[in-house]
Parts: C-alpha cells; sequence; structure tokens
C-alpha cells in the first residue's frame, strides 16, 4: 500500500475502524460519490471502470458493501485522484473498513437487520433514545436483559441461544465506558420502569442498576411519568444517532418486530431532532431523575 505521510491520520482511521467499521464505510462510500459526482462520472461508467454493475457502485457508495483495495485505487485513478497522500488515506480507509467487528462473532444470533445498528452505535458519539417499552439495551441489567430477550425467542429457542444474544447485548454497554465512551442521552417513559419482565426482584435491580449507571458524567437519564398526559413521541420509540466525522449525516433508527428502518435525510432527522428536543423538555430534568426512580424502586416494595 501507498505509505501515508500523515501517520496520525492513519492510527485515526484504525481506530475508528476498530470501534465501528460499519461508519467508516459509510464514510468511505461518501466520499467516493463526492469524487465521482464532482467529475461528473456516471454509476454505469464507474461500474465499467471495475468491472462491476451500476448496482454495486450504488451499495459501495452507501456502505453496504466490503471494498476491494484494488476496485478503490481504480475509482480514484478514473476520479482524477492523483495527489499521493490522499490516495493513502482513502485506500487506508479501505482496510479499515473491511476490519471485522467484534458482533461478528455473534452472527449465529444477529438478525441482519440490526447488525447494522451495532456497527453504528460502535462508531457514533452522541445516542439520544426515547424507550417506551423496555429500559434501553445499554442500561439494561443482564437478568433484565435475559427477561426481555426471551419475550422476542420461540419457545424452542435453545438456552445457549438466549445466553449468547444476552452477552452480546452485556458486550455492547462497553461503548458507556474507556477512554472515549458514548455520549448517552436517555428518555423513558414510565411505563418501562413499571413493567416487571422477569419479575419484581429483577425490576429492582434495574431500578438499582439506572440509578448507579446515571451517575456516569456520560450518561444523561430521564423519566417522563404518566401525569405528564400525552407527547409528541406517542407513536413509538426512536433512536438519533450522531458521529464525529463531519461527512456523515445523523442517522435515526426506528426498530420494529422484526426489521428496522434507518432514515438519514436531513428534513426526516430533524423533525426527530425537534421531538427529542421537546421530550427532553416536557420530562422532569436529569436532576429528578433519582428521586423519580426511588419512588417506582419503593412502590415495587
Amino acid at each position: 500500500m501507498i505509505p501515508v505521510e500523515d501517520s496520525a491520520v492513519a492510527g485515526r482511521l484504525h481506530r475508528d475502524a476498530q470501534g465501528g467499521s460499519t461508519v467508516v464505510r459509510i464514510l468511505l462510500g461518501t466520499q467516493l460519490r463526492r469524487l465521482r459526482t464532482a467529475k461528473g462520472i456516471s454509476r454505469e461508467d464507474a461500474g465499467y471502470a471495475i468491472r462491476a454493475s451500476r448496482a454495486k457502485i450504488s451499495r459501495m457508495e452507501l456502505g453496504q458493501v466490503r471494498f476491494k483495495t484494488r476496485d478503490v485505487a481504480d475509482l480514484l485513478t478514473l476520479y482524477g485522484v492523483g495527489d499521493l497522500q490522499e490516495r493513502a488515506t482513502m485506500l487506508t480507509l479501505a482496510e479499515c473498513a473491511n476490519v471485522p467487528g467484534w458482533w461478528q462473532d455473534y452472527e449465529d444470533v444477529l438478525p441482519d437487520w440490526f447488525e447494522a445498528y451495532i456497527g453504528l452505535e460502535e462508531g457514533a458519539s452522541i445516542i439520544r433514545s426515547y424507550e417506551l417499552q423496555f429500559v434501553p439495551g445499554l442500561l439494561q441489567t443482564e437478568d433484565y436483559a435475559r427477561a426481555v430477550i426471551q419475550l422476542s425467542c420461540v419457545a424452542a429457542s435453545p438456552t445457549a441461544e438466549i445466553d449468547r444474544r444476552v452477552a452480546m447485548r452485556m458486550r455492547r454497554q462497553q461503548r458507556l465506558i474507556g477512554p472515549e465512551p458514548l455520549r448517552f442521552w436517555a428518555v423513558v417513559d414510565e411505563a418501562a420502569l413499571r413493567r416487571p419482565y422477569g419479575g419484581t426482584k429483577v425490576l429492582r435491580a434495574q431500578i438499582e442498576h439506572l440509578l448507579t449507571i446515571a451517575e456516569l458524567p456520560n450518561v444523561t437519564l430521564q423519566v417522563l411519568p404518566f401525569a405528564h398526559g400525552g407527547h409528541p413521541a406517542a407513536g413509538g420509540p426512536f433512536s438519533l444517532l450522531r458521529f464525529t466525522a463531519p461527512q456523515l449525516s445523523d442517522v435515526v433508527y426506528l426498530e420494529q418486530l422484526h426489521s428496522a428502518l434507518y432514515l438519514d435525510k436531513r428534513a426526516e432527522t430533524h423533525r426527530y431532532l425537534e421531538i427529542m428536543e421537546q421530550l427532553c423538555i416536557q420530562a422532569p430534568p436529569p436532576s429528578a431523575t433519582p428521586a423519580l426512580l426511588t419512588a417506582f424502586y419503593n412502590d415495587l416494595a
């Protein structure tokens, strides 16, 4: 590979790949699309240059496929990128985009539609989430997670499969700790804190965990009580993910029973951002959360 003159850039790209190769693929695809459109080259012509179809170029630009270094190098030549450092940085991105994420070890229990979310979660710098039915996955205890996961598994699901699903959820929570932790801001409806998944004992332990984890400087937790009546997110839960790279747009994640929607058009994401802001204003401030959680805990006694 062409040497990278700026070693700091190369190091940062490799760290980003380890934290979220999905995000790196999207970033590389965005850059390739920018270069192609700037030259006025069609997807058909770009595909011909690398012996591929128009559809493959489209998937590459959306970050939906693995990248071959040779394909990226040929596209850079076609797009007139001759600067050695720029080429080296793009080729480094291509290598990083193919670094397997830790979640690949759970492919046997990981739905295809959810794999993209975990990659985005790993690469996000900020996630804001509204939850109506459950405590957010990043804040769940192991016993609570097991109870929730069992709800979505068929009766014949082996214990080993459930164990691996729980282990994967616990592994995701490492994003909340470490030298560069995820900034996580959740608004949780009171309904999620009243449903005793796994029983009263499990729910009490879950509330205790929330009291502890809400003390982390990178975690903000608000509770939306029933007493506040209706609100703009009554339609259901959603998550809004934001990334450090300015080339990447926000992504709204909407989970369904057996699939998910990913929205990234600014008009759509901006609307959800407005709703999130309204929720944070309507809900009691984070400083009131410990008292609310304690009251729920005492109600379970």
